[in-house]
């Protein structure tokens, strides 16, 4: 599984899309909290605050984390060594398992530079260090958490195709109904009372709630049902490759 882990992590450094892609979340993320004067600005905010960052941080997410997983399956499909992998002593649910984790890795190294924007809120604060860290560290879990569910919807969608581009494109749609979609239509009001149930199937409803430095077990439960779902489902797809034959 380590060989694995170390091939999937190096196979994403060595190619210019992986850096392409965190270079992307970090500048955008840096120029609408440090430069543009929009909403999410921390200056113009006039609070020691990273608020902004975990609410701008899901929308980036939907590009960076398909863009991660996009060729964890589909490379191999369209190289034919999916074949080969399958037929490797390890278990379906390894494999699955070490993509998993080496995506969900490369997620960590994207949000480990923003620990500078804690630093630097740290000494704007007045007086310094004026800083509410049991929201901030709740609101990094709850982003963990959210980066860990759309890895596991975006290997589940590379599962499916030999495509990258449709892999990518694909899973920023799946993920993007996944977390705003359910409130959309919670919102429509169509429902009367199931709407907030609606919204409950929605990520966007826990992942907030988390944000907010409260970690609720039924949160916790919602996404590792989640991840585990998508796991699910991407091992039948791999599963049903064996069964054409």
């Amino acid at each position: 599984m380590f060989t694995l882990f170390k091939k999937e992590i190096f196979s994403f450094l060595n190619s210019l899309i992986g850096y392409i892609a965190i270079v992307v979340f970090l500048a955008i993320n840096g120029l609408f909290l440090w430069v543009f004067p929009a909403g999410f600005n921390v200056i113009d905010f006039g609070y020691a605050s990273l608020d902004n960052l975990f609410v701008l941080a899901p929308f980036v997410f939907l590009f960076l984390i398909p863009a991660i997983t996009m060729r964890s399956f589909a490379d191999e499909k369209r190289s034919g060594t999916i074949e080969t992998l399958l037929t490797k002593p390890i278990t379906d649910f390894q494999i699955i398992l070490t993509k998993y984790l080496a995506s969900f890795t490369l997620v960590v190294f994207a949000l480990l530079p923003t620990l500078i924007y804690v630093f630097s809120v740290y000494q704007l604060g007045l007086p310094k260090g004026n800083l509410d860290f049991g929201g901030l560290w709740g609101s990094y879990i709850g982003l963990l958490f959210l980066g860990s569910a759309f890895v596991s919807i975006g290997l589940f969608v590379s599962s499916l195709t030999d495509n990258q581009i449709v892999a990518f494109i694909s899973g920023m749609v799946i993920c993007g109904f996944i977390y705003i979609g359910f409130d959309l239509i919670a919102d429509l009001a169509l429902l009367g009372k199931a709407n907030l149930f609606i919204q409950s199937l929605g990520i966007q409803a826990h992942y907030t709630s988390m944000s907010r430095g409260v970690i609720d077990t039924r949160d916790v439960i919602y996404f590792l049902s989640l991840i585990v779902a998508f796991y699910l489902l991407t091992k039948i797809s791999l599963e049903s490759r064996k069964w054409e034959k």
